[in-house]
């Protein structure tokens, strides 16, 4: 006998009869799943991956390097060059516009290059780690710092690129000026996971397969990756793929993993045999010992920033065959962000592109830029006012930068404004109710911030030639930006002036950077005509024109 949910024994006739329901109700739900599965097809065999446009600019062998088609007005000067693994093709970094790599950089108006390596064929076999790293790396760095214009790049290394990125920066250091290691197996004693237990020379001699095949087939790999979680690859993902197949978006990024996964690419023989034997066997980086060329890569030239991205349940490159290697490099500057996701989920799943990427992207710019006119005034007026000023130029729009203000009361005041003097500086006068003078001398900068307590005055040192030009240009604007009136600005007349005026925007500065609800509230008129006004006064100091006729209103 059989209880059912409210206590009752069941006789065996019932128990026979629910169960037979039960049965056809599965079965018939089973049926009409198994009906969609012709029209998914359909979806699956048009789903497209890496849409992201972009133009071979250098090509070598079968290698070719990518820059991709910017998606913001300007770019920032200090480009990201992404090393790509040997293994498997490389649009998993863009697999679709919101899990895409290579699209969060661009939209936060970085110059992206990325180096696709291609199938080699069996005449490539003998190419080693020595090819790799001193020759194509090497040429793609080149190229990249001519066509950027700068003395060093960013780099980003994805697993076994990664790992040749490491051993390129400590060969070349004056050429990386950044450089982060996503998923990247750094490290092996007995933490490298299933890999590195099937890797040891105890088990197995990678010259074996390479002098059998020359080049490691995609398709062992492939096998060998799938084999580490049978279970999950072989059956529990049809499982789930049935169950919801009539969601539509899940079926197509279904599709575009499995198109990714089967589009598998051989290895030149020598590089998988080294890569095997230095760095799994004999853990020959971590230590020091690794020779190229006849030179030992010295892991302690590796001193500019590094940042590595690691992920918690990572079974092919756990977080301990990659973090320990941040204690043997000679930079000071050591971050990681271990995010509790896999391997391939590092670079699509939702939660590590709305979480993670936005990060990386921040720290690329934070490890570029030179000091701009935004940090120059924030950290003058810090050292005079003993406030905390942080500024994210992620929020926004490319030309607009986050700025917070926390006083000695951890009162906290932020915006998002345009990235300019007039902008910058009209914020903190306001927030900070006093008035902020720059003058720029040949090795700093002099911000002098007067409030009803008295005057303070701070240097501030620049960095470089470039910036302090750029403060001086930013300086002139402002002193040209004074020399207009509100009349000047197109579709304002003595009305709107007035009323402006008596609201407290004086200048066209200060109207170029308030706020659509302050202007419509101030000058008594529409949303529309706001918005209007406060870009044409932001053209007109942009671009320095004569003033125009002012206009009736």
């Amino acid at each position: 006998m059989t209880p059912k949910k409210d206590g009752r024994i069941r006789s065996p006739v019932e128990f026979l009869l629910s169960t037979q329901a039960e049965f056809a109700d599965v079965s018939a739900e089973t049926i009409r799943r198994a009906a969609l599965f012709d029209d998914r097809l359909e979806d699956v065999l048009s789903v497209e991956v890496g849409e992201t446009p972009s133009e071979v600019v250098y090509s070598e062998n079968k290698l070719e390097l990518r820059r991709y088609e910017s998606v913001t007005d300007t770019r920032h000067d200090v480009p990201i060059l992404v090393v790509y693994a040997l293994i498997n093709q490389p649009y998993i970094l863009d697999l679709q516009p919101d899990r895409s790599v290579i699209r969060r950089f661009l939209e936060a108006g970085h110059d992206v290059y990325l180096i696709d390596w291609n199938e080699p064929s069996r005449l490539d076999r003998r190419l080693g780690i020595q090819d790799y790293v001193d020759r194509y790396i090497d040429n793609c760095v080149d190229f990249v710092r001519e066509a950027s214009d700068q003395e060093s790049i960013n780099v980003l290394g994805y697993c076994m690129g990664g790992t040749l990125s490491a051993i390129y920066a400590a060969r070349y250091p004056e050429k990386v000026n950044a450089m982060a290691l996503l998923a990247t197996g750094l490290y092996f004693d007995d933490t490298g996971g299933i890999l590195e237990l099937w890797g040891d020379e105890n088990h197995y001699d990678p010259r074996a397969l390479t002098q059998t095949y020359g080049n490691v087939p995609g398709e062992f790999l492939d096998v060998g990756f799938a084999l580490m979680n049978p279970v999950t690859n072989y059956v529990s993902k049809y499982v789930r793929l049935f169950e919801r197949v009539e969601n539509e978006d899940f079926v197509r990024n279904f599709a575009r993993m499995e198109t990714w996964l089967s589009e598998s690419i051989d290895v030149a023989g020598d590089v998988y045999a080294e890569f095997l034997e230095e760095i799994y066997q004999k853990n020959s980086l971590y230590k020091n010992e690794l020779v190229v060329d006849g030179e030992r890569v010295d892991v302690r030239n590796i001193e500019m920033p590094l940042l590595q991205i690691v992920g918690e349940y990572d079974h092919l490159v756990p977080p301990e065959a990659s973090k320990p290697f941040n204690d043997v490099v000679g930079s000071d500057e050591v971050t990681t962000i271990e995010y509790p996701t896999g391997h391939v989920g590092l670079a699509m799943s939702t939660n590590a592109h709305r979480d993670v990427w936005p990060e990386v992207a921040e720290w690329f710019l934070d490890q570029s830029k030179q000091p701009g006119l935004a940090e120059v005034i924030a950290e003058g007026v810090e050292q005079a006012l003993g406030v905390d000023i942080e500024t994210d130029v992620t929020v926004g729009d490319v030309d607009e930068i986050e700025i917070s203000v926390a006083d000695e009361q951890d009162d906290t005041a932020r915006a998002v404004i345009r990235q300019d003097v007039q902008s910058i500086r009209a914020f903190l006068e306001d927030t900070l109710d006093s008035d902020i003078e720059i003058e720029v001398g040949t090795s700093g900068t002099t911000v002098a911030v007067e409030t009803d307590d008295g005057v303070e005055v701070e240097f501030v040192e620049t960095v470089g030639e470039a910036t302090r030009a750029e403060i001086e240009e930013a300086i002139e604007d402002t002193d040209i930006a004074a020399t207009y009136d509100l009349e000047h600005v197109d579709g304002i007349g003595p009305t709107y002036a007035g009323r402006l005026r008596e609201a407290g925007i004086e200048s066209v500065g200060e109207l170029a950077v308030s706020d659509p609800s302050t202007v419509r509230e101030s000058a008594q008129t529409t949303i529309n005509l706001a918005r209007k006004l406060i870009d044409r006064a932001r053209a007109l100091l942009d671009a320095h024109e004569a003033v125009e006729t002012p206009s009736q209103d």
